[in-house]
């Protein structure tokens, strides 16, 4: 058997119109593989990344974007559970989803309830285990707490804050002002991001500190994010976005703010700080992929329940992937754009 599928390539450092569009024949799948014709894949920060060479570890040039997708099974390979045919499925793959049909690791797939729509179910992909295990299995915030979230409006920061809110934890969060009825309407106090005095604009809304920040922006700024930390909190940092357009190494800002994160750790104040990366512990492939499933299944419970709303932003045809890169670098949306093969 062989399929032909249709994919976006980032050819190298270009701008969003220089995606290129190709058509190539895929196999059958391999022994533990599915065949997944996708449904929907998101545009996240990490693409944005990529497409200035600015996202950490990501592959030589030219590759297929597409951090997570949701989608189909179409065939299985020798050695996977026939009934996983004809599912609905959902893979965190990094690079590769920006396509209409996959082929991905059976093991690497979580179910989807049938009853989500595919766009929404694929807002909460990457951004729903990020946003659960920072608050769950990093921060562990308990209900009561108050937590700052930079970017409560974006793909990950609005998910966080429904789950936080669920959770019964109060949460401030930073955003646009144009963005503050989109952040009041998800349970949280609004803040604007670009205020000069916004340090101090949030210590009021939290005397003593905060349980927990997270912070997605790095650079200078994560200083005043660790200042807010009270006593017992943590301080979970999990991007450098303020050096998205720095020209250099991608890797320098990153381990630098490690680097300072670390240090943090050392000093005898009380406080925990660390950076969040979902693929760490991934060489334990067993436990990395059931804490996956664990995680994400608990997500798309909570969705299909009607506890988390999906923040799709747009709804563009794959081939449009230029349009909608440059939508979601123009920082005029709220949540996610997906992609429609």
């Amino acid at each position: 058997m062989s399929v032909t599928t249709t994919e976006i390539v980032l050819p190298g450092i270009v701008e969003p119109e220089g995606l290129r569009t190709r058509e190539r024949p895929l196999d059958a799948p391999a022994a533990g593989q599915v065949l997944v014709r996708v449904e929907a894949s998101g545009v996240s920060f990490a693409e944005q990344q990529m497409r200035r060479g600015k996202y950490y570890d990501q592959p030589r040039f030219p590759f297929v974007p597409g951090y997570d997708l949701v989608g189909r099974v179409e065939a299985a390979g020798t050695g996977v559970d026939a009934a996983l045919t004809g599912t609905r499925v959902a893979a965190v793959t990094k690079t590769g989803g920006w396509a209409s049909m996959v082929l991905l690791d059976a093991g690497d797939v979580v179910p989807v309830p049938e009853r989500l729509d595919p766009a929404e179910a694929e807002t909460v992909v990457i951004n729903g285990v990020t946003a659960w295990q920072m608050l769950h299995r990093v921060a562990r915030v308990r209900p009561g707490g108050t937590i700052l979230v930079l970017g409560a409006n974006g793909g990950v920061g609005s998910t966080l804050t429904q789950l936080a809110r669920h959770a019964g934890i109060r949460v401030v969060g930073t955003a646009s002002p144009r963005h503050h009825d989109a952040v009041r309407a998800l349970g949280a106090e609004p803040l604007d991001y670009r205020a000069p005095d916004l340090p101090a604009q949030a210590r009021k809304l939290a005397p003593e500190g905060y349980d927990a920040v997270f912070d997605h922006v790095g650079g200078p700024g994560i200083v005043g994010s660790w200042r807010l930390v009270r006593r017992g909190g943590a301080l979970v940092s999990y991007g450098s976005a303020s050096t998205r357009d720095v020209a250099g190494s991608s890797r320098l800002p990153v381990l630098a703010l490690i680097g300072r994160l670390l240090w943090w750790n050392l000093l005898p104040n009380g406080r925990r700080a660390s950076f969040f990366n979902v693929w760490a512990g991934r060489r334990r492939r067993d436990a990395f992929r059931r804490r996956m499933r664990e995680d994400l299944t608990a997500v798309f419970g909570l969705l299909a329940a009607g506890a988390l709303t999906a923040q799709v932003a747009a709804r563009i045809p794959l081939t449009r992937a230029a349009e909608a890169m440059r939508l979601a670098e123009s920082g005029t949306v709220a949540g996610k754009i997906v992609l429609i093969p």
